[in-house]
This record gives structure tokens, sequence and C-alpha cells, in this order.
């Protein structure tokens, strides 16, 4: 049986008449220790960003405001999400070649990873990255 490529969990959301909050807490939403936390946002119209895989990083993408199609791809198999709710985190493994596209004005797009960057971590050729998992 394969592993789906699109792995979405649930971020709780609280909140009351001022407003809400999402937690993403260690051993719930956030399934590893977070190393590195960053957010994109600011992503002009018609750019796409993404376009690499990584060999050992797991991540955790949630969409704080606005909206964006992720594109996962794992060498065989291809499959598309929009997040557009801070209550919808998408997982993401190692061995996962991804793609960000159709990112709304107001995106902002929070990432949690388990590593700090790591420049030999990543596989940036969608050919390399195929020949990668072929050869595993």
């Amino acid at each position: 049986m394969s592993v789906p490529l699109v792995q979405l969990v649930g971020i709780p959301q609280r909140g009351d008449t001022r407003g809400g909050l999402a937690v993403a807490e260690l051993g719930g939403a956030l399934p590893f220790p977070a190393r590195r936390i960053y957010w994109i946002h600011g992503t002009q119209p018609g750019v796409s960003r993404g376009f690499h895989a990584h060999k050992r990083l797991r991540q955790l993408c949630v969409c704080v405001a606005g909206s964006v199609r992720m594109s996962l791809f794992d060498g065989r198999r291809e499959e598309s999400v929009i997040l557009d709710s801070s209550a919808t985190g998408l997982l993401i493994g190692p061995g996962l070649w991804r793609e960000m596209h159709d990112f709304s004005a107001d995106c902002v797009l929070m990432v949690f990873a388990d590593a700090e960057y790591d420049e030999a971590d990543y596989i940036r050729d969608r050919d390399q990255f195929i020949r990668h998992v072929h050869s595993s």
C-alpha cells in the first residue's frame, strides 16, 4: 500500500469574540521538534516557488493568511492541495518534490522544519530527483 502524498493535519483553533488563536504544539499538529521556522510572503503575481526536494528534512506548512496551491511529487505520482486556512497544515516528509503555485496577493505561508538550513539536503533539479528516487 502506498503512502499518501498529501498528508493534512488539523491545527487546533481557539478563540472568542476578540478573535482567533491557532496552536501548533509539539506532539499535536507538530509531530517533530521545530528547529527552524520561516514564512513566505509578498510573492508576486504569477510567481511559483519551491521546485526542490529534501533528502532528510520534514516540514509542516500552514497558510496563515490567503491561499496557495501546493503540489507534491514522489517520482511516480503527483498530487496538489489548496492551503487556505490556518486550521489545516500540510506535512511534507523527505523525498518529495514540492512546488508552490497560485499564491494569493495576501498569502503568508508559515513553515516549521525539523532541521536548520542545509544546502546539502536539497535536490534542486527534477530529473536528478527522479533518478535519486528510482535508485533508492
